[in-house]
């Protein structure tokens, strides 16, 4: 097994059966499996974290 390399943000994994993941940083697999660990860097590169949805305050009403 290859040591973890960080891309973009992203952890390149490989797996036992030697495939390659994408995963984030606390370990959830985000793409893959790849053949290669250039294709899970490539991809790993191109990713982009979509930032939270944003929640609107509820106003209390006023009794």
């Amino acid at each position: 097994m290859s040591a973890t390399k960080s891309v973009n943000g992203y952890q390149i994994n490989q797996a036992k059966d030697g495939q390659w993941w994408v995963d984030s940083v606390g370990g959830e697999n985000i793409a893959g499996p790849f053949p290669t660990q250039e294709l899970a860097i490539e991809v790993a590169s191109v990713l982009q974290d979509q930032p939270t949805a944003f929640t609107r305050k509820r106003k209390n009403p006023q009794s």
